[in-house]
């Protein structure tokens, strides 16, 4: 059986289901999974797991992202992207310049709350955003707190600007440029969108489906490399057998919510500390 990770550059008017799809086709196994939905619209870094990777999907979901953005400015629509109806539109605005741009994004950085889109698949009661917007059904979307560690502005025109961002998970970056619109008194939506990273899955090592094929099983990433983020911590052979099956091993180690466990050079899963104690939380069985 096939394991590990694959980088894959998604391209844009694909959603990620179909991209697993595509995935289970050309390894023909059914246990396939992505870190981190990406829109259709979007583009750029997708990690995709097989097999036993798919336990492991979590911790990389967890990691930080960073997205390339085009903001269109002058027009809104209801979606927060060019799919969407729209729904406000200036005409002979004054574009920002790049300075004042900088200026308001500095607003956007640290810890902010956000309103993720209506058109988007995050659970209302149940049901998805996107199902509910379509059917123009009123609700609510709830706001949640996320971190933007970096917004630079890379490239400005007459009526568009790209900016650099580097966030946490859960951040809508459609969310961002209707945000960034209100705080310049314009309509804006956005245009285009690269993600160029996910934790240690960057965007000029991804592979195209066509790339994917070429390589087949050589194209896959081992699950403890990409993994990296966690602290390693190598377990005594002795005490294999009782981590994989779930018993605690006493060890002099401060607490650790996430470990990579190694024990004679083999990856063995993802382990915490508490009170002293080794557990297994994921095991490579």
């Amino acid at each position: 059986m096939i394991d590990g990770f694959i980088n894959l550059n998604k391209p844009s008017g694909m959603t990620s289901h179909d991209a697993v799809n595509h995935v289970r086709r050309i390894f023909s196994t059914r246990k396939v999974g992505h870190a981190g939905t990406l829109d259709p619209l979007a583009s750029g870094v997708l990690p995709i797991a097989i097999n036993r990777a798919t336990k492991f999907i979590e911790y990389v979901i967890d990691c930080c992202k960073s997205y390339r953005a085009e903001i269109l400015f002058g027009t809104a629509t209801d979606s927060g992207d060019l799919e969407g109806k729209i729904i406000s539109r200036a005409e002979n605005f004054h574009m920002p310049t790049v300075d004042e741009l900088n200026d308001a994004l500095k607003d956007f950085v640290g810890e902010i709350e956000q309103t993720p889109p209506k058109f988007s698949a995050i659970k209302i009661h149940g049901r998805k955003a996107y199902d509910l917007a379509k059917k123009n059904i009123d609700f609510e979307m709830p706001r949640r707190l996320v971190k933007i560690f970096r917004l630079e502005v890379i490239a400005s025109d007459k009526n568009s600007a790209t900016i650099e961002i580097d966030c946490s998970k859960g951040t809508y970056v459609r969310s961002l440029a209707i945000d960034l619109g209100e705080r310049l008194n314009l309509p804006a939506t956005l245009k285009n969108l690269i993600r160029l990273r996910v934790g240690d899955f960057d965007l000029k090592n991804s592979l195209t489906f066509d790339e994917i094929k070429k390589f087949g099983e050589d194209c896959l990433l081992p699950i403890e490399n990409c993994l990296n983020r966690l602290p390693i911590f190598e377990l005594d052979e002795r005490r294999i057998r009782a981590f994989m099956n779930g018993l605690p091993t006493n060890v002099r180690a401060a607490d650790e919510k996430f470990l990579r466990i190694i024990s004679g050079g083999k990856f063995l899963g993802v382990g915490r500390i508490e009170g002293g104690e080794l557990r297994s939380s994921k095991i490579m069985s």
